[in-house]
């Protein structure tokens, strides 16, 4: 880690405090991501010690930090450590802006991809329409040039219908003979 970043008991030890007046400061800091070091043990920015200085030095009235500090804190003040914190936000959301930028454009593409897909879909299936139109027309032209030759045959077969009906007919021209019953034990004359 950087020399200048402290741990919570080595700012307290620097100031004079103990490690719960840095801890209940620490908690009126806007940023609540805290960085760690190596260890996992919590360290403070030059920023935040400087904020916690400050605090620290209003509460206890400390001459002798406020001496060794005095040029430090001219700069500092609660308004640049809140525009520090800021600049950081605007870092962040300009990251995420850009990564979402990214997305967009990738999404973009998918779509166009699609539309394409899409309408290369429709072409086919229109294509596939007129072929199918097509194929029925050609169908009802053989039907057309079929149904004649059916017809011939339908006209053959009424012919023959026909000759087998006056053939029939000639038959029936002749007188039936009628049977006469007798009784029993009749004899027919």
């Amino acid at each position: 880690m950087s020399e200048n970043l402290k741990t919570i008991r080595e700012l307290a030890d620097e100031l004079g405090v103990s490690k719960q007046a840095i801890q209940y400061h620490i908690k009126s800091l806007t940023n609540k991501n805290r960085q760690k070091n190596d260890k996992g043990i919590v360290v403070l920015s030059i920023d935040e010690q400087r904020f916690i200085r400050d605090k620290v030095d209003k509460q206890t009235n400390k001459k002798e930090t406020n001496r060794r500090q005095t040029d430090k804190q001219k700069e500092w003040d609660i308004s640049q450590y809140l525009r520090s914190e800021i600049e950081e936000i605007k870092k962040n959301r300009d990251k995420q802006l850009a990564v979402k930028d990214r997305q967009i454009e990738n999404k973009d593409s998918q779509i166009s991809q699609m539309q394409n897909l899409l309408d290369q879909q429709q072409r086919l299936a229109l294509q596939d329409k007129k072929l199918l139109e097509e194929y029925k027309a050609e169908i009802k032209e053989l039907k057309a040039l079929a149904m004649p030759s059916r017809e011939v045959e339908k006209d053959v077969s009424l012919q023959s219908e026909t000759e087998q009906e006056t053939k029939s007919a000639e038959p029936q021209t002749k007188p039936k003979k009628w049977w006469q019953f007798k009784r029993r034990g009749q004899k027919n004359d």
